[in-house]
């Protein structure tokens, strides 16, 4: 059985370059009946995830985790990560956003959640509502 660390590295490899996701490898790291979480939606079944990481691939004009922390354990793994990434939609500018990754496994992977912050993944970046929630931001940052 492979190591906990060997398989945290396959998984981090996987996802290094958004643009070029080994997508014909998703078996080897995925289990059939995985569970993928993000903000954006949920995804139950390693077809479903295939697609919906097609999608995600061929959306974005580029882009790259950096991997900043790691905690894995037995059959867990927590990875801290910056995704750096261009979308045609957001400008033509590259954002960065934190987020984390949670991993259950066995000999593959059958739970994955990603947890990152949608609004300055997205809405931030949309002209007037970008506005909008910086300021609405600034002023709950604000001492009472």
């Amino acid at each position: 059985m492979e190591s906990q660390q060997a398989l945290m590295n396959r998984f981090k490899a996987f996802y290094l370059d958004i643009k070029q996701v080994p997508l014909a490898d998703i078996g080897e790291l995925y289990a059939n009946d995985v569970i993928f979480k993000d903000p954006v939606q949920e995804v139950r079944g390693i077809e479903k995830l295939h697609a919906y990481m097609s999608d995600l691939c061929l959306s974005v004009q580029s882009g790259r985790f950096e991997y900043l922390d790691q905690q894995v354990s037995e059959n867990k793994a927590y990875i801290k990560w910056n995704m750096h990434f261009k979308h045609p939609k957001l400008g033509n500018q590259t954002l960065t956003v934190r987020g984390m990754s949670q991993i259950e496994f066995h000999d593959r992977i059958y739970y994955h959640e990603d947890v990152y912050d949608l609004g300055s993944m997205l809405y931030e970046h949309i002209p007037l509502l970008g506005r909008a929630v910086k300021g609405l931001k600034k002023r709950l940052a604000m001492p009472s």
